[in-house]
């Protein structure tokens, strides 16, 4: 196998080698011990499968916390260009992605560590999508971040067709707005503002867990007379 490294730390390319003769070919799609001598140790403790057809697209999903999911993706029947988005709090690539086109020709699968969001979008007239996670399903954990937005400028190459999003994608979350404040833990003195009806409301990175998932605090106008900075230790009155 072939394990490429990505522009992003812990996001790998991985391509199997293939031999083939007059009947077909065989490939081995996965091996232990070769995985962990590039990649490293990774518990998968399940294998998935999904069925798409064209312009379907699926994502961005990912589980939150104790939940979040590595997972190890490939196609075996159609193409398709899947994406991982970094979402891991303090990364150097936070809210940057990978856009990988992976079909049956090519056989090249995606691993994809803890701490991203995940979608694809089906390029052929349908596709067989199979991966591995190193997690079970948790629907109270799960989340889904939104597929077109613009601060990521994801290129879906205009295969997806809106009829085909589900509505819980199409409503899905933006990264710079309720995904920042609710779901990144960051330094607690990391705080931003805005100007509400009754003050301005600050939304603070604590990582209190005792604190509501808003974790937002109104201070009357009256009293944030003085300017509002990076380093206002909101957060930590909140703690």
């Amino acid at each position: 196998m072939n394990f490429i490294k990505t522009d992003i730390e812990g996001v790998w390319i991985i391509e199997p080698r293939r031999f083939g003769d007059s009947r077909g070919y065989f490939m081995e799609s996965f091996k232990k011990s070769e995985f962990e001598a590039n990649v490293g140790s990774v518990d998968f403790v399940q294998d998935n499968e999904s069925f798409s057809t064209k312009g379907v697209l699926r994502g961005l999903h990912f589980q939150k916390g104790e939940f979040s999911q590595a997972k190890l993706v490939r196609v075996s029947q159609g193409t398709v260009v899947d994406v991982a988005v970094d979402l891991r709090g303090g990364s150097p690539t936070y809210g940057r992605h990978v856009a990988v086109e992976l079909s049956q020709e090519n056989a090249r699968q995606l691993f994809i560590p803890r701490g991203f969001a995940h979608g694809f979008v089906v390029l052929s007239g349908t596709a067989q999508f199979q991966y591995k996670v190193d997690n079970v399903y948790a629907p109270q954990s799960e989340a889904t971040l939104r597929f077109d937005d613009p601060a990521l400028g994801i290129d879906w190459r205009n295969c997806y067709c809106r009829k085909r999003i589900c509505e819980e994608c199409r409503s899905a979350i933006l990264i710079h707005s309720d995904l920042d404040r609710r779901y990144i833990k960051r330094k607690p003195t990391m705080t931003a503002g805005f100007l509400g009806l009754n003050g301005i409301r600050f939304y603070s990175n604590s990582t209190d867990s005792s604190l509501p998932d808003d974790r937002m605090v109104t201070v009357p106008l009256i009293e944030a007379s003085s300017p509002v900075t990076s380093q206002t230790s909101i957060g930590s009155s909140l703690r």
